[in-house]
């Protein structure tokens, strides 16, 4: 069962007859994974910057795949502070061991942003040979041989909260740092704080029906045309949550919520940001389809490049 790119647009939109939005993901995409049960599973290297490790929480509670199966069947996880059993310089050498061996094959997975400032010591991830590692180094050391790099969450897409006004530590989005120190290595953002997890299951997913369809070099390019122009999966980011809100029907009437007790109404004029904001959220939900953002508050454009500052305040008074 061959999955186009035009298809997995479809499929993970809830678009296709049979499919609906409860499944999100369609049998093919699910033999996507299967596949590399029998071939080569691209190593990841998962590295933590400036974050809250929301985005590793939000991914641990995927549903519609069991994540066990994503991290240790479909994927070889080799390196992630939060989950691994190893620690310490045991850990460093071994994940760069892998960089070594699978050098342009293997996948960086960040989350958080890089603090560049003081020569990167807001943030050391490791040590080894009696030497402290900071997430510049690391990135620095790895990204120009890694196949590509998905920045998972706004802090790493874009710099998020650690890049927000106030800060001290200059941190910067993948893209940013990468471009600053001509590294060319594609970058897909998946961006949201945090994203949902369907959106990184769903990229993965896109890269290695790609890269099994079209091997790793053209596949890559294949993933990059399915990108936004901020480099976030169009599948997944197509869409504006205003313009798709069940609410938008509340809003051309003007009958708007004048507070967050009142769920009838448009939250527009409670500082809601849907109308600057792309994602499905609208349609996917979370946890399990149960809720969504502007469900029980207002969205707040997380996933936005210019979140936090731009989209502050979140809440209006009216």
């Amino acid at each position: 069962m061959s999955l186009k790119r035009r298809d997995f647009v479809k499929l993970c939109t809830g678009t296709v007859a049979g499919f609906g939005v409860a499944q999100m993901f369609h049998p093919a995409i699910h033999e996507a994974f299967a596949d590399t049960l029998t071939g080569k599973r691209p190593p990841v290297l998962w590295l933590q910057g400036h974050g809250y490790t929301g985005c590793s929480v939000t991914l641990l509670n995927h549903g519609n795949l069991s994540i066990a199966d994503v991290l240790l069947k479909f994927i070889s996880l080799e390196f992630h502070p939060t989950v691994m059993g190893s620690e310490g310089e045991q850990a460093i050498e071994h994940m760069r061991s892998i960089a070594k061996t699978w050098k342009g094959q293997f996948f960086i997975v960040v989350e958080g942003a890089i603090p560049v400032a003081a020569e990167g010591k807001y943030c050391i991830i490791g040590e080894a040979g009696h030497r402290e590692l900071s997430m510049v180094d690391m990135m620095k050391e790895l990204a120009p041989d890694a196949a590509a790099v998905l920045a998972i969450g706004t802090c790493a897409a874009f710099g998020g909260v650690p890049a927000a006004k106030g800060s001290v530590t200059e941190a910067l989005g993948v893209s940013s740092f990468l471009e600053a120190h001509n590294i060319a290595t594609p970058v897909v953002n998946i961006s949201g704080c945090p994203p949902q997890p369907d959106w990184i299951v769903g990229t993965i997913a896109l890269a290695l029906e790609l890269t099994k369809q079209h091997g790793l070099e053209k596949g890559l390019k294949e993933v990059v045309k399915a990108l936004d122009s901020q480099g976030r999966p169009i599948p997944f980011y197509g869409r504006n949550v205003h313009s798709n809100c069940p609410y938008l029907p509340q809003y051309v009437n003007d009958e708007m919520s004048t507070s967050f007790t009142d769920k009838k109404g448009c939250r527009y004029d409670l500082g809601c940001k849907g109308p600057q904001a792309f994602c499905d959220s609208f349609e996917r939900k979370w946890n399990g389809g149960v809720n969504w953002c502007v469900a029980n508050a207002v969205c707040i454009g997380c996933t936005e490049p210019n979140f936090p500052d731009g989209k502050s305040p979140f809440y209006s008074n009216v």
